[in-house]
């Protein structure tokens, strides 16, 4: 029976000891990706980020990154994934995590995702508008991305992208929040908003539609009911968030 026990608890050691030979020779290859590309991230515009997805933390950033958010990489790495929702905009989300997503499951190593997104950094109290860039860096034998590389590029608080951006975002926000209301609407009281939101007269829709004025006027009065609005601003604001203008 000692024999057999001594036999047993060798083969449950193999696949630990091989599986702790694995980790050691992938924990090597995210060293050398990120020894490689810290050695000149400082001399690149903006600031370099190295995103590790087995522990969801900051594997590395560039100094000018931890100067703007006034931090070491301890403090970095203690966030773990707290790291997003600490420094930035929770709304920015919806609209750039879809594409992160995409790129990660996609083998193309050429791939990359590229958005805006709001940060809260030292140079303003409230979120400072970036342009990022990323990419898988590393991936282990099977394929599972393990290191992201981030280039992120503050945008000019007074260039005309940032007000664009800006309204798109606004934009967004109210698309997510009013959706439910939007999807009431008929197929005939979405294209009653839109001529009413580029300011066709009800007799001008009426003729457009082959409708009495009097059913132009209900549908107005079932739009705004629906919507929930008292403006025509309002109104608007719903045909450009849904496209229909």
């Amino acid at each position: 029976m000692a024999a057999i026990d001594t036999i047993n608890s060798s083969l449950t050691l193999v696949p630990s000891v091989q599986q702790a030979q694995a980790n050691a020779r992938q924990q090597d290859l995210i060293d050398q990706a990120v020894a490689e590309i810290m050695a000149t991230a400082d001399l690149h515009p903006g600031v370099t980020i190295i995103h590790n997805m087995l522990t969801d933390s900051v594997e590395h950033m560039s100094r000018r990154g931890l100067a703007l958010l006034q931090t070491t990489m301890p403090a970095l790495r203690a966030l773990g994934a707290g790291y997003h929702a600490f420094y930035f905009n929770p709304a920015d989300a919806a609209d750039y995590l879809p594409k992160v997503y995409e790129m990660v499951q996609s083998m193309d190593s050429n791939e990359v995702a590229s958005f805006f997104q709001q940060v809260r950094t030292t140079e303003n109290p409230e979120y400072s508008w970036y342009f990022s860039s990323l990419r898988v860096l590393l991936r282990a034998d099977d394929g599972t991305a393990l290191l992201i590389i981030t280039t992120a590029c503050p945008v000019d608080p007074l260039h005309h992208v940032t007000h664009k951006v800006n309204r798109l975002l606004q934009e967004n926000n109210f698309l997510r929040q009013h959706a439910v209301r939007f999807g009431q609407l008929t197929v005939r009281e979405r294209e009653v908003l839109r001529r009413l939101a580029l300011g066709e007269s009800a007799p001008d829709t009426a003729v457009a539609l082959f409708l009495s004025v009097q059913t132009v006027e209900t549908h107005r009065r079932n739009l705004r009911r629906k919507l929930g609005t008292q403006t025509s601003y309002e109104l608007v604001e719903y045909a450009q968030a849904f496209d229909l203008i």
